[in-house]
């Protein structure tokens, strides 16, 4: 069975390829398109990730669930893909010819960028990404993400020169999502052979998919409904400003995603062999690692954001600072309530509470946004993510109370919190001395880093964390006896 460390690397490499290369041309882009020409891109690509959604409804959990409950036998893997893939080939083309007809007729924004965009449902039609990592075989989408986004940004620093270029770099990045589905259709025949379709299998299919889509068009809502709604009702500046803001959330955000992607086929497989002390384990250990991670980023993050935005963004988009801190704190809910989705609801095929939960974050997020966003723009849209991404946790919380010890393995972390607010306080004390430079910049995460780290480290060390101890047992230093030695493998 393939390494679930070396899983863990190879995940957290592809959600980090597929957010911190384009990252590196943000300052680049900020500055040359600005923030009404980056409003604009971001407003119409919001619009087409919509359309996407429709088409892939349940599609990517379903059937990342589907193939790792088969994956130790290729001719139902086969199968199993092959019945999944028709409903997604017949969906995702008719969100295609349902998005044409609404440029065509109902859409009265950029045009020329909308038309552009058509690309990525073509990539939306051709996404098999769930197939792949159903089997982990992460490494391949590894691969394919690392090239297509190194010359994703060699081509965006080379073409888009002036502001007036927002369909150049419109193209760029469509371009480069549908090649990277196109890669995975070479590597399929490593894994799955060819299959005739199978009706019954595929009728089967159909309810699990469309029950799972219900979570993903309402998660939707407070992950691209907020640039719509901003566009709609205040200015392409302001979607400017908060879509640069999620740039940098999205940092830390798809690291969890990463860890969760893994998790959710690992634990899927010891459910079918009832291995509950690893699944116990591995709940622990995850849950007290993604909340060390994302602790010190929520902190890091609201310690350095005024300096960061105007530095890393350019003075346009200083305001950008007050939506970095904000939507920081909102990725310690996403963070746990990952861990319920992934680590339990999906992996038991719970997906009623899943369903639920995530549409009364939907309704929440939708309600705030209504009350808030003619008022205060982006600062509203920003309190509206953060009531979302809280209701969803404390929903699925209250689901899962009495199966899954969730606030067993969350208070021991509470810890954390304190060690991360010394830390911000440090680090937003050095911007104010030092000022708006890079150098302060610098300063800030150096410092910053330190503070955490060694805060954390004596935590693990306090708690007696299993893994730590492994870690040190194997480079010679005497642990204390009695802390659990599980394979972490």
């Amino acid at each position: 069975m393939t390494s679930l460390k070396k899983n863990m690397a190879y995940n957290i490499a592809y959600q980090v390829l597929v957010i911190v290369l384009p990252l590196v041309t943000a300052p680049y882009v900020s500055r040359i398109l600005g923030a009404e020409g980056l409003g604009i891109y971001s407003y119409n690509f919001s619009i087409v990730t919509y359309f996407g959604l429709f088409g892939m409804l349940g599609i990517a959990n379903h059937g990342n669930r589907s193939i790792a409950l088969t994956k130790a036998d290729r001719e139902k893997v086969s199968q199993t893909f092959i019945n999944i893939y028709v409903i997604q080939l017949f969906t995702t083309f008719v969100a295609l010819i349902a998005y044409l007809l609404f440029v065509t007729f109902l859409f009265s924004g950029n045009k020329i960028v909308a038309y552009i965009q058509t690309i990525i449902l073509l990539s939306y039609v051709l996404d098999i990404t769930w197939c792949f990592f159903g089997l982990e075989q992460f490494a391949v989408t590894v691969t394919r993400n690392a090239i297509i986004k190194i010359v994703t940004v060699i081509a965006i620093f080379t073409l888009v020169k002036h502001r007036d270029d927002v369909w150049i770099y419109a193209f760029i990045m469509a371009f480069g999502m549908l090649f990277s589905q196109l890669y995975l259709w070479f590597q399929l025949h490593k894994f799955v052979s060819f299959k005739k379709p199978q009706w019954a299998s595929i009728k089967r299919n159909i309810q699990p998919i469309l029950l799972l889509f219900v979570p993903a068009i309402a998660y939707s809502i407070y992950k691209l409904l907020d640039k719509v709604m901003l566009g709609a009702m205040t200015s392409m500046a302001q979607v400017g400003m908060f879509d640069n803001a999620e740039k940098i959330i999205n940092i830390p955000a798809s690291l969890i995603t990463a860890f969760g992607t893994v998790m959710m086929p690992r634990i899927t497989t010891l459910l079918a062999s009832s291995d509950n002390e690893k699944i116990s384990y591995l709940n622990r250990i995850s849950i007290r690692y993604f909340t060390l991670l994302v602790v010190g980023a929520a902190f890091g993050l609201a310690g350095i954001s005024g300096v960061l935005a105007p530095v890393y963004f350019g003075q346009e988009f200083a305001d950008s600072s007050v939506l970095i801190a904000g939507l920081g704190f909102s990725l310690i809910f996403v963070t746990w309530a990952n861990v319920i989705r992934t680590q339990y609801l999906i992996p038991q095929q719970l997906d009623r509470p899943y369903v639920i939960s995530t549409l009364i974050g939907a309704a929440a997020n939708l309600a705030v946004n209504l009350v808030l966003i003619p008022r205060f723009a982006a600062i509203g849209a920003m309190i509206g993510t953060i009531a979302a991404e809280f209701t969803v946790f404390f929903a699925q919380l209250l689901f899962v109370r009495r199966q899954f010890p969730m606030m067993r393995y969350i208070v021991p972390t509470l810890w954390l919190f304190p060690i991360g607010a010394v830390m911000c306080f440090a680090v937003f004390e050095i911007g104010h001395v030092m000022g708006t430079t890079i150098t302060s910049l610098v300063v800030q995460l150096l410092v910053g880093g330190v503070i955490y780290l060694t805060g954390s480290a004596l935590y693990l060390w306090l708690v007696h964390d299993e893994f730590l101890m492994r870690m040190l047992t194997r480079l010679g230093w005497k642990t204390v006896s009695g802390c659990h030695s599980q394979k972490f493998d």
